[in-house]
């Protein structure tokens, strides 16, 4: 499985895929719902789209970014770990993963107590490496949940 993972690791920007886990997390964990299904990375900004039947409120959005900014400021380690795949599999949504990643190991990524989640992307080594995190729209078309999110420069 390391082999499957190191030729197939995204080379996302680190600090922006690491605010990602958070953002999915928290949206998740407060909504009910599972994490996103599809996200688009990228340095500037990065989006994220759920299964969900309606947009989100203002004070949704407003404590979204209050938690993931609270989680940030933490300053928490990120690790990873190889789980048996049944394990993993009794345990996270594994969907996501490549084909190539077959039955062996699954990496799990840790951001603190946080959030963990099956990834093979490349990651922060704290949260201190991670700005400040602002949604800047979200909207709901045909039950998917688009939100999309930068570094707040402020």
């Amino acid at each position: 499985m390391e082999d499957v993972l190191n030729s197939h690791n995204k080379q996302e920007y680190p600090p922006m895929h690491t605010a990602e886990h958070l953002i999915s997390g928290t949206i998740s964990r407060m909504l009910g719902c599972a994490r996103p299904f599809t996200t688009h990375i990228e340095r500037k900004k990065s989006k994220c789209d759920f299964r969900f039947d309606r947009n989100l409120t203002e004070d949704e959005i407003h404590t979204i970014e209050q938690t993931v900014n609270q989680a940030i400021a933490a300053q928490v380690d990120v690790t990873s770990e190889l789980m048996p795949h049944e394990l993993a599999a009794q345990t996270f949504d594994l969907g996501r993963l490549p084909d190539e990643a077959g039955n062996g190991p699954v990496r799990i990524v840790r951001v603190g107590e946080y959030d963990a989640c099956p990834c093979i992307g490349s990651h922060v080594e704290n949260t201190r490496e991670i700005p400040p995190v602002r949604i800047i729209s979200t909207d709901c078309t045909d039950g998917v949940l688009r939100v999309r999110f930068k570094f707040d420069k402020n």
